[in-house]
């Protein structure tokens, strides 16, 4: 017996799409902006990829106020730096309580609603692309819910905890845009190794109740977060000699393209959202060192929001993480600009 009570059948992604549908202008920033990052990937474009937002889209309003002030940023920036922003609408929770994000809780306040969680997010991405010219990324928590979105994002990442699951690897070989593998919490190489070699590899399987079929996705990658220590220790994964760890996975594995980006953020920093400031310069600084990872090395991961650190829900500081804490954006902003000028 099922232990179990189906609430009610949600709409298809399909049934969702033609109910909100997009303008064509919408799809045409995604097709360019699509573009280019196939052409970072490939080592065609040597600008630094940034991908930077709130740990957590907790609030629309906050979100495209951080997103529109982002926008101009990145306007002075773009000979150097493509910036994609974070919209991350599901979270993670490791032991399963808190915030599970929008998809969930549309209100974080109040209670589970998944079908105003799926219009909420799809209505914020597309407000993203037609406010601000930006297409954005996403994690891929679960993968049968990619396709709510699939014509709205510019990236995905798989977190530390999924990146070892078949589905996610397997919809991940069928996306068609750049997929992030992060290393898993407990810091194995080989397991982050192997999930992008599934993704970049053709399957045939079950997904969302149809046999489907991929070609694989050249661009998936790799996501250095840090690890954590049998002894619970926040490690560092960023450092050069890590690179230059990767970058010999990598050539093991006759790899054409390797990339890699840098989660200045999680055990990285040890969640000391300032360390991302002297993670970023560094990891720069690496780059410099070495033409082989320069190549290597395709951006950042900064979590960034308006006001500086985090808050409890219901403390109503506009602007500031419920969830890990984040940089500010004025630390931001100044940052990037330093980036821009080291790069």
């Amino acid at each position: 017996m099922m232990e179990m009570e189906f609430l009610r059948k949600l709409p298809t992604p399909q049934e969702i799409k033609e109910e909100f549908p997009l303008h064509t202008e919408i799809e045409h920033v995604k097709a360019q902006r699509d573009q280019i990052l196939r052409n970072i990937f490939e080592g065609n474009d040597d600008r630094l990829l940034l991908l930077i937002g709130p740990c957590s889209a907790d609030n629309e309003d906050a979100v495209l106020d951080y997103l529109c002030r982002l926008r101009k940023v990145a306007e002075k920036v773009k000979d150097k730096i493509f910036i994609v922003p974070r919209i991350y609408t599901n979270k993670p929770r490791t032991i399963g309580a808190g915030y599970k994000g929008m998809l969930h809780q549309p209100d974080p306040e109040r209670g589970t609603d998944m079908l105003k969680g799926i219009i909420a997010i799809r209505e914020l991405h597309t407000r993203a692309v037609k406010e601000t010219g930006f297409t954005c990324a996403d994690e891929m928590l679960y993968p049968e819910n990619h396709r709510y979105l699939s014509d709205l994002l510019a990236y995905v990442a798989v977190g530390a905890r999924s990146v070892e699951d078949q589905q996610h690897r397997l919809t991940a070989s069928g996306l068609g845009i750049p997929v992030g593998m992060k290393n898993p919490t407990g810091g194995d190489l080989t397991v982050m190794m192997n999930s992008v070699i599934a993704a970049q590899c053709g399957h045939t399987f079950l997904y969302r109740g149809w046999e489907v079929k991929t070609k694989g996705n050249p661009y998936a990658h790799v996501i250095l977060r840090g690890y954590v220590d049998k002894f619970g220790r926040n490690m560092p994964n960023y450092h050069y000699e890590d690179l230059r760890h990767v970058l010999e996975l990598y050539h093991e594995r006759d790899f054409e393209n390797p990339a890699v980006i840098i989660d200045a953020n999680h055990s990285n920093s040890g969640k000391e959202y300032m360390e991302q400031i002297r993670i970023s310069k560094d990891v720069v600084h690496s780059c410099h060192m070495s033409a082989e990872i320069r190549r290597l090395v395709k951006g950042l991961m900064i979590e960034s929001y308006i006001e500086d650190g985090a808050q409890k829900i219901g403390a109503h500081c506009y602007g500031k993480s419920i969830t890990d804490p984040c940089l500010g954006f004025d630390k931001s902003e100044r940052l990037i600009y330093e980036l821009a000028e080291a790069w």
